[in-house]
């Protein structure tokens, strides 16, 4: 098992981002926010995907590419590679130790759903939630990934590089991930692609960025964003007519979701590593 770790770890490494400085490392995180939100546009945006629930090559190429491979696996890579450097930590990046990471989510969970709840959303039926949590989750994690632990990560960590005050850094990328985010649903289908949503998303995207940068709590953030997603794609569901399609357990969106969420803690947790004294002489930018 530890070999193929190794092996994988070994073909993962992409030496150069190590070396490059920490401004050209957040020019590379922001350039991979872009090439998700084009993928995102290309996949689900351009054709509506979301919007055809029958269409469900469309929306199974749209999460395994954009969200999963894209969004979570080929964005943790350059999260790692960054963590190698000693360009920032693990810690920084909310990824803590299991009892934190377990009080975090179960706060995360408990303030999520009492905001929906507070919402008075359109069903309570806890299948119809279960469901869209489940169809939620794969995006939800993509965006964590990239708006808040890529791109923000990287703004914190080169605000420190520059002497900034770690408090203010932090600041300033949770004002930039939660823009970042809101300005991301431009590439979805309506109606989460108008202005008016894009500003309720990026206030929403504030409130995840509390429990990422100042909870320092990856998974509790990621938990709470995908709580707070629930109210708008139910609502969207119940006007669509679309909400009595959910109300019994739909086994490819659980599965799908078991399969993201297995895929980022395996990633984040095996190869998402501090730097080797080996490697750290010459890879700090």
């Amino acid at each position: 098992m530890m070999s193929i770790v190794r092996s994988t770890n070994d073909a993962l490494r992409i030496s150069a981002l190590r070396t490059l400085s920490p401004e050209l490392k957040t020019v590379v995180a922001i350039g991979a926010y872009g090439a998700w939100t084009a993928i995102t546009w290309l996949l689900e945006g351009r054709i509506q995907t979301l919007l055809r629930p029958d269409a469900v090559a469309d929306r199974l190429l749209y999460t395994s590419v954009a969200n999963v491979l894209v969004g979570t696996v080929l964005s943790l890579v350059l999260v790692r590679e960054f963590v190698a450097a000693g360009f920032t930590t693990r810690e920084q990046l909310g990824l803590r130790s299991l009892r934190r990471t377990v009080s975090a989510v179960i706060f995360g969970g408990l303030l999520g759903i009492g905001l929906y709840m507070f919402q008075q959303p359109p069903t309570a039926d806890p299948i119809v939630v279960l469901n869209v949590f489940a169809q939620v989750l794969p995006v939800s994690i993509a965006e964590l990934v990239v708006c808040w632990a890529l791109v923000g990560g990287s703004v914190a960590a080169l605000l420190r590089h520059r002497r900034l005050n770690p408090t203010l850094a932090d600041g300033i990328a949770l004002v930039i991930s939660a823009v970042l985010f809101g300005v991301y649903h431009f590439a979805h289908s309506p109606p989460f692609n108008t202005a008016e949503m894009v500003g309720s998303l990026t206030v929403v995207g504030i409130g995840t960025g509390l429990i990422y940068f100042v909870g320092g709590a990856f998974y509790g953030a990621l938990v709470f964003h995908n709580c707070m997603a629930l109210f708008g794609i139910i609502s969207s569901l119940a006007v669509s007519g679309q909400l009595n399609t959910y109300q019994e357990p739909r086994v490819a969106l659980i599965a799908t979701a078991i399969v993201s969420f297995v895929l980022l803690v395996a990633v984040e947790r095996l190869f998402v590593r501090p730097p080797l004294s080996s490697d750290s002489g010459n890879s700090r930018g």
